[in-house]
């Protein structure tokens, strides 16, 4: 019997009965060997953490664009947040933790430079819409390359947790997978949260200035806050479980509805505040300037993006190479095109004298 054989096995005793199992899986677009010891959603998680495109994150805006200090978040330590909790939750219900840290690893590859920014300054200037968890699937399944073919071949349960992490409302498609589904929530337990920290730090916030409301429910501190979030939608999600009703990963409606208020404070207040608004203009003139240059320029861009762009468009190129950009890169490029800069040798490195006359 193979290692995987045996860890397929210990997921079928030890995983509740509503959760995913590796054997289970709808499996790949294209057909493949199993690996002789990992699950298939142990090969998707090695093959997203080995991707450019999520080493990138740590270079990517989580809210604050270019924040001084090494203690902010990134699109990167945000992943492996949503990741900790997500497991912790996945955890605590029985549920297949391979794939949803799968799901975590790969939900954010396809953001844009400047977060949000970004991603609305792309979705006003292409045709149709620009949406960052559609981007996600975008790159793992076209972008990113894997033994010279497109794509990393993933399981159809990771490409479904990630198409549908985003957003948080009754009326949005959810994810088939409670491990989907779970991830879709520590999202925005980790980042609500962590932006509450990062605002915090960055003097734009104080605690005394949050609605009691919701503090006095979730926590006064950001541990706090995760551990509540977490711990109730463990028990509560279990009572659902249990009871035999339709089984949705949430918290408890009082919980739920606290985490929801202080999400729509911190748009009020932080994601659309006069900071990140300033930023969000300088970030949205860049991108459109390179958006412009490149379809312009198309032979600027690296060779995998000249091939999109011959057998699927121009425009979808550009935005899969402007998309991919960390943010100094994205910066690095605009000055390297748009600042002026002297042309004219360095006099003393020339050997003049500089001011001879």
């Amino acid at each position: 019997m193979h290692i995987r054989q045996e860890i397929e096995q210990r997921e079928k005793c030890s995983l509740h009965p509503l959760a995913t199992r590796a054997v289970d899986s709808r499996g790949r677009v294209r057909v493949e060997d199993p690996d002789p010891v990992r699950t298939c959603f142990m090969v998707d998680r090695d093959r997203i953490i080995h991707s450019k495109s999520f080493r990138r994150l740590k270079h990517k805006t989580q809210v604050f664009i270019a924040p001084p200090g090494d203690h902010y978040r990134t699109r990167l330590t945000h992943t492996l947040e949503v990741n900790q909790i997500a497991k912790t939750i996945g955890a605590g219900l029985s549920l297949n933790l391979d794939l949803i840290e799968a799901i975590a690893l790969g939900h954010d590859v396809g953001h844009t430079p400047f977060a949000h920014s970004g991603e609305q300054i792309l979705n006003e200037l292409v045709e149709g819409h620009f949406r960052h968890n559609e981007n996600s699937i975008r790159v793992v399944t076209r972008v990113e390359q894997h033994h010279g073919e497109s794509g990393l071949n993933l399981s159809a349960e990771v490409l479904d947790g990630i198409l549908h992490h985003s957003g948080y409302g009754s009326g949005e498609d959810a994810a088939y997978t409670l491990e989907g589904q779970v991830i879709r929530l520590s999202d925005k337990i980790a980042y609500v949260q962590h932006d509450i920290d990062d605002s915090i730090r960055a003097g734009l916030l104080h605690i005394d200035q949050i609605p009691r409301q919701y503090l006095d429910v979730l926590g006064y501190t950001h541990s706090q806050r995760i551990a509540t979030l977490v711990t109730d939608t463990i028990v509560h999600t279990r009572q659902l479980m249990e009871s035999g009703e339709s089984v949705v990963v949430k918290p408890s409606p009082q919980i739920e509805a606290a985490l929801i208020g202080l999400r729509e404070y911190m748009f009020d207040t932080i994601y659309t505040g006069e900071v990140c608004l300033a930023e969000r203009r300088r970030a949205m003139f860049i991108i459109e300037h390179l958006f412009n240059y490149y379809k312009k320029y198309p032979e600027k861009m690296s060779p995998l993006y000249r091939q999109i762009a011959d057998e699927e468009g121009l425009e979808v190129a550009v935005v899969d190479y402007i998309s991919g950009m960390s943010d100094a890169y994205c910066i690095s490029l605009f000055n390297d095109i748009y600042i002026p800069q002297s042309l004219v040798p360095d006099a003393v490195r020339s050997g003049d004298k500089p001011y001879s006359f």
